[in-house]
C-alpha cells in the first residue's frame, strides 16, 4: 500500500466520516459525500451557515476516515483550510457537477451559501485487519509532519520472551533486545502490560 492507494480506496468508499472538535471541545462527525480529489488534495462543500464550517475556521484540525469492505481503515490526519475567495466558484462547480444530488439539497441560487474547504497537508494512517498479521502503514502527504506511534522494546529488555507468548499477532522477534515490528503491530499493549521488568514503553 502507499499513499496513493489509499486515496483511491477512500474514493470507492464515497462518504467519509470527518471529525472536528466544538467550541466546548466536545468530539463532532458527519458524513460527507461532497467530495472532489486533485491529486493528493481533497476539496470538500459545507454550507458557511453550519457548525462544521465554524469549527474548521475556527481550529482547521480534521480527521477523515474511510473503512472499506475489506476490513482496512484509512485515516488522514490534518489541518484543512477555506479555499480563498477567488477560487469558490471554480471547486464549488466541479463538486456540483460530480455530485449531482447536491442540485437537490441545494437548489438554484441557494447554493450560494455553501463554501469548500481544502486538505493538502495530512498523515495517513492505513490499518488492515483482513490478514494475518495486520497490516498497518503511516504516510505523509505535502508538509505535514509525521508520527510514530505504538510500542518498542528498550535495552533493559532481559529476553525472556513473555512479550512473544502474550502478542495476538505473533509480532515479537527473539533478539538483544526483543523487538517489535510496527507495521503488523496492533498496538493493543498487550506485551507493554506484562513484561516483569517494564523495557516496553509506548512510543
Amino acid at each position: 500500500m502507499d499513499a496513493a492507494g489509499c486515496i483511491e480506496k477512500c474514493k470507492r468508499v464515497g462518504v467519509l466520516d470527518f471529525a472536528t472538535v466544538d467550541a466546548s471541545g466536545a468530539p463532532q462527525v458527519r458524513n460527507i459525500s461532497a467530495i472532489h480529489y486533485e491529486g493528493m488534495a481533497l476539496y470538500f462543500l459545507t454550507a458557511r451557515g453550519k457548525y462544521f464550517a465554524d469549527e474548521l475556521r475556527a481550529d482547521g484540525r480534521v480527521q477523515i476516515l474511510a473503512y472499506t469492505m475489506y476490513k482496512e481503515t484509512i485515516r488522514l490526519s490534518g489541518r484543512a483550510f477555506e479555499v480563498p475567495a477567488q477560487e469558490q466558484q471554480k471547486w464549488m462547480d466541479r463538486i456540483y457537477e460530480e455530485q449531482p444530488y447536491l442540485a437537490n439539497v441545494y437548489p438554484g441560487d441557494t447554493k450560494k451559501i455553501d463554501t469548500i474547504f481544502c486538505l493538502k497537508d495530512y498523515r495517513i494512517e492505513y490499518f488492515c485487519l483482513s490478514a494475518r498479521p495486520i497490516t498497518r502503514q503511516y504516510f505523509v502527504v505535502g508538509e505535514a509532519e509525521p508520527i510514530r506511534k505504538g510500542y518498542f522494546i528498550a535495552d533493559d529488555c532481559i529476553g525472556c520472551g513473555v512479550c512473544q507468548t502474550v502478542c495476538p499477532q505473533e509480532d515479537i522477534t527473539e533478539g538483544t533486545p526483543f523487538s517489535i515490528d510496527p507495521e503488523h503491530c496492533l498496538q493493543c499493549g498487550n506485551c507493554f502490560e506484562n513484561c516483569p521488568v517494564g523495557a516496553i514503553h509506548r512510543i
